[in-house]
C-alpha cells in the first residue's frame, strides 16, 4: 500500500537494536527500551507558512534520524508497525 503522509509528517520505521549487551547477554524483549532511532520511510511537502507557501522539509525518504522516545504515533502499515510524526519531533539527522 502507497502511504504518503500529509505537511509536515514523516512516516519512520525503527532502527532495531542489538539483542545482546556488550558482555554477551542477551535481552528479553520485556526488558528492551524502543530504539529512538529511525529510517524516513516517507516524508510529506512542508508545512504551510502564514503566507500561504509551503516550508520545505529538513529530511526526506533514506534519511536516519534520532528522535524523542515518545514521539509520534505507532501504526501498523502491510503488517509492519511504523511510526508516523511530526518533522519537529525529530531531534537530528545521523550522517
Amino acid at each position: 500500500m502507497a502511504f504518503t503522509p500529509l505537511h509536515d509528517r514523516v512516516l519512520v520505521r525503527r532502527v532495531e537494536s542489538d539483542e545482546k549487551t556488550a558482555g554477551g547477554l542477551i535481552i528479553p524483549d520485556s526488558a528492551k527500551e524502543k530504539p529512538a532511532e529511525g529510517e524516513v520511510v516517507a516524508a510529506g511537502e512542508g508545512a504551510i507558512k502564514d503566507d500561504g507557501s509551503r516550508a520545505p522539509m529538513a529530511v526526506s525518504a533514506g534519511d536516519k534520524i534520532l528522535f524523542g522516545k515518545w514521539s509520534g504515533t505507532e501504526i501498523t502499515l502491510d503488517g509492519e508497525e511504523l511510526l508516523i510524526m511530526k518533522e519537529s519531533d525529530i531531534l537530528g539527522i545521523i550522517s
